[in-house]
Formats: structure tokens, sequence, C-alpha cells
């Protein structure tokens, strides 16, 4: 028989288990309920869920796993393109929603469940398979129309339980986040990942400082967070001492989706004692590694490669680099129990995904991810492959730590790096700019980057804007710099 994905809900107690702002759940009631919305599910093979940031996006998420019917989160803020080809591609048979919600196009068109529904004490479906869909996780399609990334149970139970141990995670913790819950940050690790703990999940609903505050002094014991929001507090958090009071009494805070600065790591450091914890994933493989919460917590690396993970870095040429000197870029590959099935309807793109292993095991994954590792095994991202590893006179240089150094200059507030062609150099290194307060001026930025790091690592051109393009999640949207 095959362990369930939620034991407390399998023998559910009073205590809590969701709360969005002033509605919460017991496991009792959420078993109830959920319940209700699986036997609602029983006919059908796939469904669409309406990923607002409220309780019905949980209970519709949580409803279809019980069910065993593979669920597709869908973005509110998508566009008519892009949700015409998802609803194309992955055909589901309803879409769940709250009482209310006015659903666009394509949605619009198919038959609708409103969340909660009725409650159902029924017994419930027999736990899938491990390998069976859990979620269907939409990319967002930088290189062409999204994928969809078929993320099996199995996926799912390894990477929580080897964040339990990493992040020494248990039931009376309580995440507080206010994350998308259409990725698999928002919804995977901060609804699914407290509910498989026995935990409590706490979301609100639109983030902020005053929510965060408030939610961590009064219960919260985790953070879970992408860098544009640790931005803000590093910010805020000299000049509000409730704030830093709430920070300095949570027992972990999580970054990940992004690179966290280290400018912000050290701010936050200062004003709370607090080391943010960094990790490391993708849709694709869930969690790949996580700086550990009894390990050292090293700013601007994630740390180690988490149980059931096997990572190496490889050259251009597929060797593996077995040199950990924190200077030798490569890119990351995966394999483990925290993978993906397959991309839905694409044979072609999973097989190009995957490379094969010499030895005849499982094939590693193509994360795209350019790394380095020091002495201690310690992973540092250093970028995307094409977009973020910069060949510049000779040399391969990761964007992100151009990226750090320029945090560090008390002109700028944010910063990204890209490379441009140059007929001398092969690329020149261009900073984008978003200015604090008054415009630096440009040789000073080169001159500080070339102080901190190395001369060929300065920057050729420098410009400024108001603000840097950035997805929901925070990422910053490299390609739209240069368009």
């Amino acid at each position: 028989m095959t362990a369930p994905l939620f034991p407390s809900l399998a023998a559910p107690t009073d205590d809590t288990a969701v709360r969005f702002g002033d509605r919460t759940l017991t496991y009792r009631e959420l078993a109830h309920i959920a319940g209700g919305i699986a036997a609602r599910l029983r006919d059908c093979r796939r469904v669409a869920v309406w990923a607002t940031p409220t309780l019905e996006t949980a209970l519709g998420a949580v409803g279809a796993l019980l069910a065993g019917v593979p669920a597709v989160p869908i973005n509110p803020k998508i566009g008519e393109r892009e949700l015409a080809h998802i609803v194309s591609d992955s055909t589901p048979d309803a879409v769940l929603a709250a009482p209310g919600d006015d659903l666009p196009g394509e949605l619009a068109n198919l038959p609708r469940i409103d969340l909660p529904g009725e409650s159902s004490t029924s017994d419930r479906p027999a736990e899938p398979d491990a390998e069976a869909p859990a979620l269907i996780v939409y990319t967002s399609g930088t290189t062409g129309a999204p994928k969809g990334v078929v993320l099996p149970r199995r996926a799912i139970a390894s990477t929580l339980d080897a964040l339990e141990d990493a992040w020494q995670w248990t039931s009376a913790d309580t995440v507080v986040h206010g994350l998308p819950l259409f990725h698999v940050h928002g919804l995977i690790l901060g609804i699914l990942g407290p509910l498989r703990r026995g935990g409590t999940a706490w979301h609100l609903g639109k983030f902020s400082l005053d929510a965060l505050t408030d939610a961590l002094a009064g219960g919260g014991t985790m953070m879970f967070g992408v860098p544009t929001m640790y931005h803000r507090i590093a910010e805020e958090v000299g000049s509000r001492p409730a704030l830093a009071e709430a920070l300095r009494a949570a027992r972990l805070l999580v970054s990940g989706s992004a690179a966290l600065p280290v400018h912000d790591q050290e701010r936050i450091f200062s004003a709370t004692g607090q080391r943010v914890v960094e990790r490391y994933g993708m849709t694709e493989t869930l969690m790949n590694t996580s700086v550990r919460a009894d390990g050292e917590r090293k700013p601007g690396t994630v740390g180690l490669p988490l149980g059931g993970v096997e990572l190496r870095i490889v050259d251009e040429s597929g060797t593996p680099i077995e040199t950990w000197d924190g200077e030798t870029v490569g890119e990351v590959q995966v394999r483990g129990t925290n993978l993906f099935t397959e991309y839905l309807n694409r044979p072609d793109a999973t097989a190009e995904a995957f490379a094969a292993d010499d030895a005849g095991g499982d094939r590693w994954f193509r994360t795209g991810d350019m790394a380095v590792r020091d002495g201690d095994g310690y992973v540092k991202i250093v970028g995307r492959k094409g977009t973020d590893i910069i060949k510049s006179g000779g040399y391969k240089i990761g964007a992100g730590e151009i990226e750090n150094a320029l945090l560090e200059h008390p002109g700028v507030a944010e910063a990204a790096v890209t490379g441009e062609p140059d007929d001398d150099l092969g690329e020149r290194i261009v900073a984008w700019v978003v200015p604090a307060g008054e415009r630096p001026g440009d040789a000073e930025l080169v001159d500080h980057v070339a102080r901190l790091l190395t001369p060929h690592k300065r920057p050729r051109v420098v410009r400024f804007l108001d603000a840097l393009p950035r997805n929901d999640m925070g990422k910053i949207m490299k390609r739209s710099l240069h368009a």
C-alpha cells in the first residue's frame, strides 16, 4: 500500500492546518472539505485550478491530490495567448475556482466546479501510486511556448521529506509567506509542505511588511520568500524595530526562486542576527540543494545537495568537473527522486533535457544553471547558461558575481548584468542599474567593480533604468533588457 501524501489528513486533528488572513481550517475541517472536492472529481482525468492567493486555491489543490487527479495551476494574471496554449495542451475536464471568480477566455468555456462545495466524510479514493502525476506546472516560456512539467507524487514527497531533514521542519512549525500559488515555491513548499509535516501554512494573501510582522509575532516560525521580498525587508528593517524583532524570533528565514543579493543578506543579518537560508530548485526538479538549518550559512551559496539528489557540475564537453575551487564554472546536472516525469505532449523536449549516463544509470537532467562548488561542496549559482555567463576576453564570467559587487555601492538600488557582442572581447559586460537616489557616475561604478573583483570583470557599459523588468516570482527578465 502506498503511503499517504498527507498523513495528517488521513488521521485528522483539530490543529490548525491552513490560514488565509482571518480564515482558518483545522485538519479535521480540511479533510472533510477537501474530501468533498475529491468526491466531485472522481470522473475527471485532469483539472485546472484558478490559482488566486486564497483559501479556495489550497482547497482545490488538496482536493485534486486526494482524488488522484492531476491539477494544472493557472496564473490569474495570465495573458490570452498563453492561457489558450495551456488549456489546449493540458485539456482539463473542468476548472476549480472560488464562487464569483471571473474566469477568462478558454477557462470560461470549461465545466466549472465552485469551491469549496459540500463537505464529505465518505471514503477517500485509494492513495495513487507514487509515480502517478500530481501536478502539471507550466514553465515561464522564456524560450518558446510554456511547457507543462509533469510532477509525480514521488517528487513532491521526496523533496518535502528532504527539506524536513535539512531544515529540521516539524509539525510545530508555522510557515508564513505571501507567494503566488501557481508556482512550485508557493504551492508545493508553502502550502503542501506544512500539510505533509502536520504543521500550519499561513498565507498572507498579499505580501506586506506589516502583515509579515504580525504573522511572525503571532506564532510564525518560518518565512518563505523571494529576493524582492527580502530586498524590501533589507530596506526597512533597520528603521522598523517590530519587524526586526519578529524576524529575530523566527526559527528560519528561507529565500529561493532567484539569487539573494549578498548586500541584502548582510543588511538583514546586521539588523536581526538572522542569516537567511538559501536553497536552489526549479520546476522540473523541485528542490536540489539547500543550506542546512544546522550547517554553516555562507551568503551567496545555495548549500549542499539534498537527500535523494545527486548533483554534478560539467564542462562544455559534458565532463564532470572534479575541482571544487569556487572558481571553475560549469552547468549543474541533477538526478534523483525529486525529478519530473516528462514535459506534457513533448517527448522531444523531454529527451533533449536529459544527458545520458556513461555508466548506464539514470539520466542526468540538464538544468541550464551555471555554478561553482567550493572546497566544502557548497554550490554557488552564477547564472543561466547563455544568459548569465559572459565570455569576455577569453574569460568565462558569471553575471551574479558582478551584480553582487554593484549592489555594494551605495548609489545602486538594483542591478542586472548581461553580455552583448563586442568585436574585440567577444562579449562586453553591460551593467543595468536602478540608482538609489542621485545617479552615480559610470566610471565610479566601473572602478568599484574592478576594485572588488578583478579588472576583467568590470562593466564596459553602464545603462540606467527606473526599474528592472521582473516576472511574478521576482526574477529579472534579462532578455527584456536588450529588447
